[in-house]
This record gives structure tokens, C-alpha cells and sequence, in this order.
């Protein structure tokens, strides 16, 4: 079993991909953290979904600034606690922030699934495994299947498994 304090690999960026509109940046933190404060004061056992997938909330420590970060995700569940969540920052070059946090900072990652709050280890899916796992997210979210042909990065999915 890998060392879950170690750096997590990451694919390569890519060199072309969809843009987000960064001037609007500015204006959507602000919901995010509106949409965090309301999924914790209005959280059951269960999560909110949002379309066809549950929403969670990932926590990570910043890989620059040492300060935690939580992003509102969309969560598929794989089996019990353990869940995915997909790095595809709509089909951009680049990836998520919150990926490159968790992949410096593999032992300072928390989930939030309806009124849950776990720590996790995160597992970067490689080969047959992406393959299968990103199958079963197109066939529930089909959006997803359309940010691969937007950039040629490998969009990762992470696994989320509890720490006892």
C-alpha cells in the first residue's frame, strides 16, 4: 500500500482545452461559498443531487497557501463510503486546483457526504480502472464524455476511500 503522505502523480497537462471566462471568477466565489454554507445548514443523511449525481464537498489544504479549501463536487459513489469525483474542470487544459491540493497534500483530504464528514486517502485511477469508472460516470452524467474531446490532458478520476 502506497504511503499516503507521499505526493500523488499526476497525468501530464494538456496543451489544448476549453477556457473558463475568468472575469467571471470574481463573481462566482462568492456563490460557492453561499452553496457551502447552504449543503452543511440544510444537510441530511443524505446528499443533494444535483441533475443525476449526488453533491459533496471536498476538502483539501491549499498545495500553496497551507490554508483548507472546500469545492462543492459532483460525487459518484462507488461502493458504501468510498466515492469518485472527477477532475475534468470542464474539459480545460489545466487541472483543478483542488486536484493538485489533494496530490500535494494526499493526508489532509476530507469528505462531506449529506451530514458526514470522513477523512480520506485519494487514489488516482489509472488505465482499466479510469476506464471502467469513467464509463459508469458518462453512462450517469453523459456531459462528462464530452470534456475528452475538448483536451488532450487525461482527466483523472480520484477515488476517495475512508481512513479508519
Amino acid at each position: 500500500m502506497a504511503d499516503h503522505k507521499q505526493p500523488l502523480e499526476l497525468p501530464a497537462r494538456g496543451t489544448r482545452g476549453s477556457r473558463a471566462p475568468w472575469g467571471l471568477v470574481r463573481y462566482v466565489r462568492p456563490l460557492i461559498k453561499g452553496q457551502i454554507a447552504r449543503y452543511r445548514k440544510n444537510a441530511g443523511p443524505e446528499p443533494p443531487k444535483m441533475g443525476p449525481f449526488p453533491l459533496v464537498l471536498l476538502t483539501t489544504v491549499g498545495a500553496k497557501t497551507g490554508q483548507e479549501r472546500t469545492q462543492v463536487l459532483g460525487g459518484f459513489n462507488e461502493n458504501g463510503d468510498v466515492w469518485l469525483v472527477i477532475a475534468s474542470k470542464g474539459g480545460a487544459s489545466t487541472h483543478p486546483a483542488w486536484l493538485i491540493n489533494l496530490a500535494k497534500n494526499p493526508d489532509k483530504v476530507w469528505l462531506e457526504v449529506g451530514n458526514r464528514k470522513f477523512h480520506v486517502r485519494p487514489t488516482v485511477l489509472k488505465g482499466a480502472e479510469l476506464e471502467a469508472a469513467y464509463a459508469k460516470v458518462v453512462e450517469t452524467a453523459p456531459r462528462y464524455g464530452g470534456y475528452r474531446t475538448k483536451t488532450d490532458r487525461e482527466i483523472p478520476i480520484v477515488r476517495l476511500t475512508p481512513i479508519s
